[in-house]
């Protein structure tokens, strides 16, 4: 007891600041909004990453990853150039021209493998997605 009085009497002791019902309530609103902005909506995607090597003459590789937060039955792919979230059968069955992954003047065709598709443009030019 003679510590919490010695303390009390102490120059540089200091109590804890008394807070409003308003600070807390716009404390506990922030850190909900800070978690609820790192959660995407349903149905939607986001490209993380992207990483493009132009090192090859005539040739650009591009990598990409996305982040996906798909419903049930879709899974992560590609619409239009740009990612979404796709029926999963289409991907099972490596169908991937069914996913509409070009734009809207180009050509879809499969590789041979299936293992991914090439979207040709109306001037010649070619571009193949290989799916991981």
């Amino acid at each position: 007891m003679a510590s919490v009085s010695r303390l009390s009497r102490r120059k540089d002791a200091s109590r804890w600041p008394r807070m409003s019902s308003t600070f807390w309530a716009v404390v506990l609103l922030t850190a909900l909004l800070v978690l609820y902005c790192g959660q995407l909506a349903a149905g939607t995607c986001e490209i993380v990453t992207l990483d493009r090597d132009s090192s090859q003459p005539r040739r650009t590789i591009a990598r990409q990853t996305a982040r996906c937060a798909c419903k049930k039955g879709q899974i992560a792919g590609t619409t239009r150039a740009r990612p979404a979230c796709v029926d999963a059968g289409i991907v099972r069955k490596k169908q991937w021209c069914e996913m509409v992954p070009c734009l809207e003047d180009e050509g879809c065709d499969l590789l041979v493998n299936k293992s991914g598709w090439t979207c040709t443009q109306p001037g010649g030019r070619v571009k193949t997605t290989t799916a991981l």
